[in-house]
This record gives structure tokens, sequence and C-alpha cells, in this order.
């Protein structure tokens, strides 16, 4: 034990001194039943120092909060060079991650970030670990250190906090249990492999492979020039079933680098005074800041208006200038990516051609689209090109960065679109639920925001939620129905989606899907994914719509306006507006079912009803309940179908 104890420590002292740290390692602080003899990847969080910063909370601790210092290092002492390195810290004390030096967030967020759950570290400027084959030993290759200066709280002196969790966050990884002892927590990371790594030495740099997801964006440098390179970025979406309007795309520089020229796309902001009174104007005396488009360190991006294609200044890109909507790649593979280009100046002492580094910290997100967490750039084999003279070759970017963007939701997040249900064999139709997309404040005073909303009859859905209450409390009352006081409060959506079962019969069944929009925007190439878990199989046809069944999935219809019916006009006044009340817009189509490939389905229980709903790749919010068979049975069910679907017909005629 004497002989291996020493050895750690030499070991220790070995990497220390390489780097030229301040930190150490006294004998009794090493772990010593740590992962030491790690042939694969070593992790190890050491924490350096802390102390209380204001202000002082004496009469509770817990609230107390303490800057703490620490250094993550992550060795590489496998057979294989490990590119874009990834760690897992599991944070455990409220901590606020203020600085880290040669490392971001790897999901996009900048500094100072909440990272009271934990935060995935990855490596920049220095992306890679090479082995020690490779480099004889050099650690400056071998080794990334990282020194984390943050806020924590509730942790005083002599604790000594350090993360729950250490892992290597890369895929294909898996890592021993945390070791810790004195002020150290390490770990042994390994890849996951039915046969033993082998060593061979690369005649180039190891490139990720392209990965997946609901967003991908290609960062390529297609010139480069001792003092600036040309970019090309382009985003293009992978969700089948979701879809970006209004794009906004963001980045940070991380080397002063500024935004001097675009095409296919503009800066949301043009602004240059970041330059004219910084190290850029300094340097750069001779250029013409007036001309250039934007020095913020984090630009935001913006599309082109459709007129603008054609343009000679700023057009001329393909797959530009389309008022920031992005369409999934199942509506129509054409218009699902975006594509600009733009010219970036360097600063000292990155002026050579080959000195190229990506922005970091990416964002984007759009009008009613989901929330998008989005990867560092990671650099992949150099994209190649068509060739631009038409030729059968391909040109090669100098240089290839990829950024994946995958959808999140929170908590607090509401949903923009509802659903209502309603079914041939009752004459109550299940309305959206009660601040389905969420309730105002100064709602609450007039209107319950927890009462379940009110069955409605089916005409009810054809005027605004303020002109329903008299409808409302005259089929309450014919209903034998007790009006809860106060009234419950409306969906507040702009986007409301009506399914009703038609017909059920021996060898089939048909919906009637009718989509309002009650909001203040036209939706043009408007589409919607419906999830069916039992009754996909059995689908016929949509007859107004353009449906089809989700290549990637046998549950999802996914549904279009046909031509010249892919538009949905937004909420107007009606034929006389002192007395009508307002139109939404509307589409509807009945859709038919075949129960030959669906035996035993039971319609009207469930098995006729969406579980899920998304209006232009936005997830609908679906009533609690569905219609009772048979509740409520009147000679007036058929005459309530026919008129919703008359008047539906008449609002598509206005």
């Amino acid at each position: 034990m004497g002989k291996f104890h020493n050895s750690l420590c030499i070991y220790k002292l070995l990497i220390l001194a390489v780097l030229h740290t301040t930190i150490c390692f006294s004998q009794a602080q090493a772990p010593q039943n740590s992962p030491d003899q790690c042939n694969e990847i070593l992790v190890t969080y050491t924490y350096v120092s802390g102390y209380a910063v204001p202000p002082m909370v004496p009469s509770d601790l817990s609230q107390q909060a303490y800057r703490f210092q620490s250094t993550l290092t992550v060795l590489n002492n496998g057979l294989q060079e490990l590119p874009s390195w990834r760690v897992f810290v599991g944070f455990r004390n409220n901590e606020v991650l203020v600085s880290a030096s040669n490392a971001v967030l790897a999901d996009g967020t900048s500094l100072p970030a909440n990272v009271s759950t934990g935060a995935i570290l990855a490596g920049f400027p220095v992306t890679n670990l090479r082995t020690g084959i490779q480099t004889a030993g050099d650690f400056n290759l071998m080794l990334a250190q990282v020194d984390l200066v943050g806020t924590q709280f509730g942790v005083a002196a002599p604790d000594v906090p350090l993360p729950g969790s250490l892992r290597i966050a890369n895929d294909g990884f898996s890592c021993t249990s945390p070791f810790a002892q004195g002020n150290a927590s390490q770990v042994c990371c390994f890849k996951d492999s039915d046969s033993p790594p082998s060593f061979e030495l690369e005649d180039q740099e190891i490139f990720e492979p392209l990965q997946n997801g609901d967003i991908s964006i290609m960062y390529d440098v297609i010139r480069s020039y001792e003092s600036n390179y040309l970019a090309q970025v382009t985003i293009s979406n992978q969700n089948p079933i979701r879809r970006l309007d209004n794009w906004h795309l963001s980045w940070e520089w991380m080397r002063e680098e500024f935004i001097n020229t675009m095409r296919g796309a503009y800066p949301f902001i043009v602004d240059t005074n970041e330059c004219i009174y910084g190290r850029q104007g300094e340097f750069y005396q001779d250029l013409d800041f007036s001309a250039a488009l934007n020095c913020e360190r984090r630009p935001v991006i913006i599309d082109l208006p459709l007129e603008r294609t054609n343009d000679t200044n700023l057009g001329r890109i393909p797959f530009c200038c389309r008022n920031g909507t992005i369409l999934p790649p199942n509506m129509d593979p054409s218009k699902s990516m975006s594509i600009f280009q733009m010219q970036v100046y360097k600063m000292p002492p990155d002026l050579n051609r080959t000195q190229l580094t990506p922005p970091q910290n990416w964002k984007i997100n759009g009008t009613n689209s989901p929330n998008y967490q989005c990867g560092p750039p990671v650099r992949t084999n150099p994209t190649l090109f068509p060739n631009a003279e038409g030729l059968s070759s391909e040109s090669v970017a100098i240089a290839s960065w990829q950024v994946v963007c995958n959808i999140t939701r929170s908590a607090s997040e509401s949903p923009k679109c509802c659903v209502s249900f309603s079914s041939f064999n009752n004459d109550s139709v299940i309305p959206c639920n009660t601040c389905a997309c969420g309730c105002n404040s100064d709602q609450s005073d007039v209107c319950s925001a927890t009462t379940p909303a009110l069955l409605l009859p089916s005409q009810a859905l054809l005027v605004p939620f303020d002109n329903r209450t008299k409808m409302a409390k005259e089929f309450s009352k014919i209903n034998n129905r007790k009006m809860p006081d106060p009234l419950p409060c409306p969906d507040n959506c702009g986007v409301s989606i009506n399914w009703h079962l038609l017909s059920d019969f021996k060898d089939g069944w048909s919906a009637r899907m009718t989509v309002f929009n009650w909001g203040e925007t036209d939706f043009a190439d408007w589409f919607a994914s419906v999830q069916l878990d039992n009754a996909m199989p059995g689908f016929e046809q949509a007859y107004s719509f353009n449906g089809t069944a989700l290549s990637s999935s046998d549950q999802i219809l996914f549904i279009q306006g046909l031509p010249g019916l892919n538009y949905i006009v937004s909420e107007r006044d009606g034929k006389n507006p002192r007395k009508d009340p307002r139109v939404p817009g509307s589409q509807q189509s009945v859709i038919s079912f075949t129960k030959k490939t669906t035996p035993g389905i039971n319609v009207p229980r469930g098995g006729g009803y969406p579980s899920k709903v998304y209006f232009n790749g936005a997830e609908c919010s679906l009533p609690s309940m569905l219609p009772s068979d048979g509740y409520g049975i009147t000679a007036a069910t058929s005459v309530f179908s026919c008129l919703i679907a008359s008047f539906v017909l008449l609002l598509l005629q206005l």
C-alpha cells in the first residue's frame, strides 16, 4: 500500500508541475482508494477555497452566500482520443456559476448561470483531449483544467462542498462511483464496448459524426483570409411535426469577432458602437464601420422577407428569405431549412487563415414555437457543397461545426391551442379546459380559473367565448345542471380544434375535424398532427385535408390544407358587426377509417379520440374527459351535428 501511495503522490505532483498550478495536495488530502490506476478518462473535482459574501445572514446560515473556487480536470489516460469532451458536475448547494476557464456550459447558457441542478461543461477553445501515446505524454494536450468560480449557499468552513455526481457526458461512456476524500473527488470513465479498445494512430484530427436533433445548425467556413472569413450558416428542421415561425438566432462571440456583411439574413439590431469605441476600432482603423452590420457580443439574426430573395446585395442565397418560416421536412423538404452567409472579422492573435473559432452559446426561438436548448458547436467532417458552376464535382468547406438544438418544455409553459370533443351519440360538447392556454391575473376577479369548463351545445363552438354565456346557461337549464358561481374563465387559446365522432358502424367509422382561428394572425401553410393510439392502422382518407400517416410513426396522422385551402384567416367581424358576433377563421374535413385492420376497437369509448394533437408544431391541451356513450341523446343530436357542419361551411365561403 505504501508503494502504491508513493506512486500516487508522484503522479499527482507531475500533473501539477506540468500545469504550473498553485493548488497544493497534501498526503492526507489525496483520495487513496480512488481510481488512480485509471487507464481511461480520469475526472477530478477539487475544492480550492471559499468565504462568505454579502449580504450577511447570521440568523439563517442556510441562506448565507459563499464564494467558491474549484478546479475540474479531465485527463485522457486511454488509448483513444476524446473528441469534444463534456463533463457533468452534480452541483447541489444552489450554486450560481460565475466563470469557467477553458469551458462553456453545454446547453448554451451564458454565465453567470444557475447550476443548482447540475451542469454539463464542454471544452472551449480546446475541445479534444489526445492520448499519451499520440503526444509522448504531453499533459498540455492530454489534460483540460477548468477553474470554476461561483456562489453557493449554506456551506461554511470547515465543510468541503463536493458535487454529488461527476461523470463524462459524452455518449457511450460509463463512470465509476465518485470517490471523495478531503477536498477532492474522482471518477474513472471508460468507453462502453464489447471488445477492449485498441490504439490506432490517426493521420488527421478526429471529427465527431453528425448528430440528429429537432434543429441542426451547421456553421461552415467556406472562405478564409488572414483577418476575416466567410461563414455559411444552415438551419435545418429535423422534427417531423414541429415548425419555426419568425426564427431568431443568436450566439456569443468569444474572441471579439464582429459581422461586417451578410446575405440571406440580417441582424435584428444594426449596431457597431462596440467596435468604434473598442479594440476593433483601434485595430481596423481603415475599415468603414458605418458600412459594417453588428459588433454586439451576442447578435440576434433574423430572416429576410420573401421580396428580398433576388436582391443583389442581400439575397440570392439558396433557401433564404422566407420571413423566418422553417417547415417540418414531412410537409415540404424544400422549405425545411434556412441558409445565410456572413463575413466575420477576427482580432489578434487570431490573424491567420487557419485560426478559426466558432461562436458559442447558441440559442434559437420563434413565434408560437417550442423552447429549444442548443448544445455547443462540435467539429465535424468538412461539409461538401455542390459545384456552383453546375459541374459534377463538389467543393469542401474549410472547417465545419454542428450545433444541435432539442425541444425542452418547462412546467410553466402554457399550450398555444386546445381541443374540444363531441360525438354523434351525445348532444354535449366537452369544451376546451378552463385556462387551457393560461389565465390572466385580472380575470380572477370575474371568473374562476379552477372551475371545470361548462358543457356546451354544438353551435356554441361557432361564437367567441364572451358570446357563449347565454347558450351555456340555457343548455344547463335544459339538462338540469347547476351553474357555478363564478363561471369558469375562458380557455384563452388562439386556436381551438373540435374533434367530432361523426359515425360508427360495423365496418368503419368517421370523424370530423374543425380548426378555428380565434387569434389576430393568419396561418399560411398550416398543418396539424393527430396521435391516434389504436385507430391509425384503419385510416382511409381525409376528404378536405391532405391527410397522411407519418412515416416515422404508426400512430400519427399528419394533416395539411389542400392547395387553395392551406390558409386560415384570423378572427374577423361578422356579417353585421352591430349585432353579429365575430367570426373565427376555420377549416374542416371529414376523416374516414376502416375497422378491418383494427378489430375490437371501441370508437365511442376512447378508440376514436386522439391522445395528442399538435397545431403548427405546438402541442394542444386536451379535455380531461370524453363524451359519455349515449348520455343525453335527443332527437336534436343529428340536427346539432349538421348545424355545426353547415355553419363552418358557411364561414369558409365568407
